[in-house]
């Protein structure tokens, strides 16, 4: 019933995504696209690293608050390392409402839309509310909890909704983009993993964008990422292209 369920949802987010294209012939004054990607040295999420040197794609359509996108990532360190996200987003007033459809399977995997097997998780569901403070105090928060998903079951089979709470504060200094940020598990994980309350994620970021010519300036980012949980830390760099 669960792999039926996700295969379902998957489905209708792609084709919302197709509805959104033929929206845009038809109220391209509307509707605002955004495309672009990223290339980074380390590819790290809620302080877990994911993969190595990694390129990653992104494109979203957005109109009247509400986003439909994809999201990428691909490892070009090694072979069969893949992740292909999809997602739908309601923002309005600081409120932030989202779902996402994860895969993380890779090329190693069966076909996209084929039941989790042999070892793979197929995909997974999270759902995500978030609150961004007005200007003055622009501190954000959000909890994401994994509703479906093969990888998010205890090992009694008990779904484990697996949870991220991360709070993200921005700030600039000397004209560089900053940031802090806290994230944590507030019960025992099974995508995390994480046996209880636990910290995974302490991050400090930093971008600006680097001039190249009269006509073109390069955004770059780096990041520094403590996971307190497994006692590890990571450096990543990164380069934006849109």
């Amino acid at each position: 019933m669960e792999i039926s369920t996700l295969k379902k949802n998957v489905c209708l987010i792609i084709a919302i995504l197709c509805t959104t294209s033929v929206m845009q012939i038809k109220a391209q004054s509307e509707i605002e696209v955004d495309l672009g990607a990223d290339l980074v040295n380390s590819y790290v999420w809620r302080g877990f690293k994911q993969a190595g040197a990694s390129v990653q794609p992104g494109i979203s359509a957005s109109m009247s608050g509400f986003t439909l996108g994809a999201w990428g990532a691909t490892d070009i360190s090694s072979v069969g390392k893949k992740e292909v996200d999809l997602y739908a987003s309601y923002e309005k007033s600081g409120l932030k409402l989202a779902v996402t459809d994860y895969w993380w399977d890779g090329e190693d995997a069966f076909r996209y839309f084929s039941s989790p097997k042999d070892g793979f998780n197929g995909h997974y569901l999270e759902a995500t509310l978030g609150y961004t403070l007005p200007e003055a105090f622009p501190l954000s928060i959000s909890w994401n909890t994994f509703l479906l998903g093969k990888g998010n079951k205890k090992e009694n089979g008990d779904n484990s909704y697996s949870t991220y709470v991360e709070l993200a504060y921005p700030f600039s200094v000397k004209g560089v983009d900053m940031g802090i940020a806290a994230g944590f598990t507030p019960w025992e994980s099974s995508v995390y993993p994480t046996s209880g309350f636990k910290f995974t994620s302490i991050m400090l970021n930093a971008s600006k964008s680097i001039k190249i010519n009269d006509s073109y300036s390069l955004p770059v980012f780096a990041n520094i990422i403590c996971n307190p949980n497994t006692e590890d830390i990571h450096f990543v760099f990164g380069i934006s292209i849109k």
